[in-house]
């Protein structure tokens, strides 16, 4: 079995052998590491300013096919820093050796000026996709697709069909799925290129192909083509205009990197912690503790309200001190529950599984399953408050206890449909947001139930 050397191993002989002196060792080793963690390397040589020469350097030991592979896998502002060491016949060779997708993102972190001086050295219609390209908003499947695809006009041979991918394959992104367009562009249909290759020679292709092809629109959100993509297992989903025209494809991997980018963005906002620019190890500390700050500062003052119940009920609780042993484990138990059902509708929210149509069923679900949650959590916790403080106190924390799972999940269960209603994003439905705002509730909850349980007795 061979084993491929870790990453560490090859980082620590790289940055040896970027001494010239040592230059057939490096020679040696750059072939045996592959793109994606070569862009690695060169990311760490980069977040040292001192040593972005020496990455420089190594990109420079590269043929310009894999120099143009390694800077694809690069962040943006790792491609940006290098680019700014790079003369513009250097980077021009770079971009013409990119895939258009990539040619295009690379292209928008320029400044106007570098703009413009790579695009004089193009030819008129390379520069003028390039253009297209770059002028779709982000997070749109305009800016997501790639526009190296293969194209077969109708009314081909499957022979001709074949000499056609021949010509296009060399410079596609995907040559296993094929589209089929009209004299004017518009998206006819599609076929792989399996049925292309056991077809008899003489077909036409028009008989062959399928009529029925799953498209998206230039302007839907990246999160929608990831949703299509996964839906229909597809290998690459075809980008049309609103006349609909082919303009791209969006590839199976460019939108599982959308999937892993909004899980993130979500796991971030359901952490109350705004989006991070780049991986938490490289973001800066001050852009760390503002995105973290700002919803922190505002649920100290949420929890204030908690302060205000308690201190309302304070002659209840002095009449039953036991009362506060409680208090944690109850809007805590509250706090989770809320929790759990803001996760699960939020995710089903974000894969498209629920909508607000979904919302008066959910809630009759979630009514059956938050009681039945908070009636085993009750029954567990009352021995407890008959040891603490006797029958009349475990009666308190056993009824307290169903009424707040009870609210702190349907809490949790609406407030994400309401933010969405609203046009926020449901992510913003955070467990820190629900279990402050539970944590207030709960406290009303608890004193108020003891004070008619207890006070009135």
């Amino acid at each position: 079995m061979n084993l491929t050397p870790s990453l560490d191993a090859h980082k620590q002989v790289l940055l040896r052998a970027l001494d010239p002196r040592d230059s057939k060792t490096l020679e040696a080793r750059l072939p045996e590491i592959r793109s994606a963690d070569l862009a690695e390397i060169l990311e760490r040589l980069i977040e040292d300013e001192d040593r972005l020469d020496s990455a420089v350097a190594l990109l420079a030991c590269l043929p310009v096919g894999r120099q143009a592979s390694v800077f694809g896998h690069l962040p943006f502002e790792a491609q940006d820093a290098m680019a700014s060491r790079i003369e513009d016949a250097w980077l021009s060779r770079i971009l013409d050796k990119m895939g258009s997708d990539e040619r295009a993102d690379l292209f928008k972190v320029l400044g106007d000026d570098r703009k413009e001086a790579l695009l004089r050295r193009m030819a008129r219609r390379e520069r003028e996709a390039l253009k297209r390209l770059a002028s779709y908003e982000e997070g749109t499947a305009g800016a997501l697709m790639t526009a190296d695809y293969v194209a077969i006009p109708m009314g081909l041979t499957v022979s001709r069909a074949m000499m056609r991918v021949r010509q296009t394959a060399p410079d596609a992104e995907t040559v296993y799925q094929l589209y089929v367009v009209d004299e004017h562009g518009r998206l006819a249909g599609t076929m792989s290129l399996r049925q292309l290759m056991v077809a008899r020679p003489q077909a036409i292709i028009d008989e062959l192909m399928i009529h029925d092809v799953i498209s998206i629109g230039v302007d839907a959100e990246q999160e929608e083509v990831a949703r299509v993509v996964a839906r229909y297992d597809l290998l690459a989903l075809p980008v049309t205009d609103t006349d609909e025209r082919l303009v791209g494809i969006v590839t199976h991997d460019d939108a599982m990197d959308v999937v892993e980018s909004e899980a993130t963005e979500d796991i971030h906002k359901g952490m109350s912690i705004g989006q991070l620019e780049g991986g938490v190890s490289r973001v800066p500390l001050w852009s760390l503790y503002r995105k973290r700050v700002i919803w922190l500062v505002l649920l100290v003052f949420g929890n204030l309200f908690s302060g205000a119940g308690i201190a309302h009920f304070e002659d209840t609780i002095a009449a039953q001190v036991t009362l506060v042993f409680f208090l944690p484990l109850l809007i805590g138990s509250g706090g989770n529950a809320g929790a759990q059902a803001a996760t699960l509708m939020v995710r089903g929210m974000a894969t498209g599984d629920v909508g607000i149509k979904d919302w008066s069923k959910l809630l009759g679900r979630e009514l059956l399953v938050a009681g039945s949650l908070g009636l085993t959590m009750a029954l567990a916790v009352a021995p407890i408050g008959i040891i603490r403080g006797g029958e009349a106190v475990a009666l308190v924390v056993a009824i307290s206890m169903i009424c707040i799972v009870l609210f702190g999940s349907l809490l949790g269960m609406c407030l994400p449909f309401v933010l969405d209603r609203l046009g926020w994003d449901p992510a913003t439905a955070s467990a820190p947001l629900v279990t402050t705002l539970i944590d207030a509730s709960g406290v009303v909850i608890y004193f108020s139930i003891a004070t008619l349980v207890l006070m009135g007795t």
